[in-house]
């Protein structure tokens, strides 16, 4: 008598199913199966073909067979394919392909990754049991053009309490010598606290015609500013001429990290922490008449060692203080500095670190999509294409 095992719940079944261990290799038997049951449905498509045709009284014949090779999570899966003299059965075979879904996906997921386009095939070597060519895993990453055309052109809405604009350059050292691309990049911060990658642009500068033309895609697509309550910038030139043009309702904050740094070129590397110190006392002062202290304080202590330092710092320190005028104190650390984009960029130079991508605008446009969109599903604030079953 066979015994029927039921499970009170779904999680419990779950659970002794992840706990189940394979004695051996699943892939053979389980390759088998899905041979036996693809081939068997298109013996019967073929024979009911037949039969509509005997019925409308055309003359058509079984006409043997050919194989055909498709790549699944399991591996290489030889079909023979059944024929008439006028029809083939590999209509049955039309989810698959050359390769089931599941397969390009995987390899898309190896690709945005950081993978090279050789080292996928490679890397997936073990688990399918054939390579995947770089010429077919380039033919993949082709599938994301349609994704990353959308994510330039969706509709935009002012749901951002902050804004955050900053432009960041990419280098990558070739036998060639240096090479760079330099991305714009807005970043918006919710009401509810959560980050948001708006929208990139690859751009041959950092000029305020390159912003301008960035902020009138925004402007044009929803994003007005309206219920802006601050926005925050690296201190670029061309970011803040083009910004007066745009979004010039919404206060200023100049990011404290660039300051930092522009500081601190005007310094002696060994008075180097002692800067960075007095630097964090007005940066992180508990409001802004304590910061304001701090800034007399460091002025009294540096301005004879390093005047060039001190005006540096005094021409934007009223910039640098805006985000004391937010009542939250909690939120001052995501808006006094452009780092929540710099943050982002450390795993877009992970990814491209081992890649070719910079001779190929395509590409690069590829893996910053794939990673900003996967930092805003993190946040909730976007669900990536990457991870539906569209790809």
């Amino acid at each position: 008598m066979q015994q029927v095992w039921t499970r009170r719940s779904l999680r419990q079944a779950i659970k002794e199913i992840k706990e189940f261990e394979w004695e051996g290799d699943y892939r053979p038997a389980a390759l088998a199966a899905l041979k036996e049951i693809l081939e068997k449905r298109m013996v019967t498509f073929r024979d009911e073909y037949l039969v509509e045709m005997e019925e409308l009284e055309i003359e058509d014949r079984r006409n043997g067979g050919y194989t055909r090779h498709i790549l699944t999570e399991m591996g290489d899966l030889p079909l023979v394919v059944v024929r008439t003299g006028s029809m083939s059965a590999k209509e049955v075979l039309k989810g698959f392909s050359r390769r089931s879904p599941s397969v390009d996906r995987l390899i898309l997921g190896c690709f945005t990754l950081g993978l090279s386009t050789r080292k996928v095939g490679e890397a997936l070597l073990p688990l399918l049991g054939e390579r995947v060519s770089a010429s077919t895993v380039s033919r993949i990453a082709k599938q994301l053009d349609a994704a990353v055309e959308a994510y330039h052109r969706r509709p935009l809405e002012n749901r951002y309490q902050f804004l955050i604009f900053d432009g960041v350059v990419l280098k990558k050292k070739t036998g060639a010598g240096s090479t760079k691309r330099v991305v714009l990049v807005a970043l918006g911060i919710t009401y509810e606290g959560k980050k948001e990658v708006i929208d990139f642009r690859l751009a041959p500068g950092e000029s305020q015609e390159a912003w301008e033309g960035f902020f009138s895609d925004l402007y044009k697509r929803g994003l007005t500013g309206e219920g802006v309550e601050l926005i925050v910038v690296d201190g670029g030139k061309g970011l803040g001429a083009a910004l007066g043009l745009v979004y010039s309702h919404a206060p200023l904050q100049r990011c404290w990290a660039h300051k930092d740094r522009n500081v601190l070129s005007y310094v002696r590397k060994g008075d180097h922490n002692a800067v960075k110190k007095d630097l964090h006392k007005i940066s992180h002062a508990k409001g802004r008449k304590e910061a304001e202290k701090m800034f007399r304080s460091f002025v009294f202590r540096w301005s004879r060692e390093y005047p060039k330092a001190v005006e540096c710092l005094r021409k934007d320190i009223d910039d640098l203080l805006t985000f004391f005028m937010i009542p939250d104190p909690n939120v001052w650390s995501q808006i006094r500095t452009t780092n929540a984009i710099e943050r982002r960029f450390v795993e877009v130079r992970r990814r491209t670190r081992p890649m070719g991508v910079f001779s190929d605008r395509t590409s690069m446009e590829r893996i910053l999509y794939a990673v900003f969109t996967y930092e805003n599903w993190k946040e909730g604030t976007r669900t990536p294409i990457l991870l539906t079953q569209n790809f």
